[in-house]
């Protein structure tokens, strides 16, 4: 019992820090459903089951099992996640995976979600380059649609570089705004 509301809280103060990200962001709706997923049985039961509090309990999974149910189960339900946005392709007769590009709002919480990752497990270890780092410790090689990876790595080394406040408001209006803005042009012309 004690291990599941250790578990409870950890995905609960993650949830309230991309929450807290992405209204500043203006991502409130994002916000709010960030990781629903997590509450669900498959993903809270295995959670619970691998907590140790200083990692993903998905890691632990996988180390035991050689995968991680609970992990499938979020990136297919979570826009925020690269995996969510990897197709395969029929051209030559054959299903060959495909990344494809994301939705800039997605990519805006994905920062906020890996900001919110790094600062639950590392706590008062956790400096503005800690998203970087956690991204070239493995990410780097993720199957990324290119445009979505070069996205991630400027927000990500601006961050490093420059701080929260400054990267907040590039995102605002290069990832946020600039598509609501787009958006409104499009159904006034209609």
């Amino acid at each position: 019992m004690v291990k599941a509301w250790k578990h409870f809280k950890t995905i609960t103060y993650h949830k309230y820090l991309v929450a807290q990200g992405c209204f500043k962001i203006g991502l409130y709706w994002q916000g709010i459903t960030h990781d629903l997923s997590k509450y669900s049985p498959v993903e809270f039961m295995e959670g619970v089951r691998y907590y140790q509090g200083t990692r993903s309990p998905n890691n632990a999974e996988r180390e035991d099992k050689g995968y991680s149910s609970a992990w499938m189960h979020h990136q297919g339900r979570n826009r925020h996640h690269y995996e969510y946005w990897v197709d395969y392709s029929v051209k030559g007769g054959r299903g060959i995976r495909i990344p494809v590009p994301m939705p800039d709002r997605y990519i805006a919480e994905m920062v906020m979600d890996r900001i919110a990752a790094c600062k639950v497990y590392q706590g008062a270890a956790y400096t503005d380059a800690s998203p970087l780092e956690y991204y070239y410790r493995g990410t780097d090689r993720a199957p990324m649609h290119p445009v979505t990876r070069k996205k991630l790595v400027q927000m990500l080394e601006m961050l490093a570089e420059k701080g929260e406040s400054e990267t907040f408001s590039c995102i605002r209006r290069e990832l946020v705004h600039s598509k609501k803005k787009a958006r409104m042009r499009k159904r006034l012309k209609k």
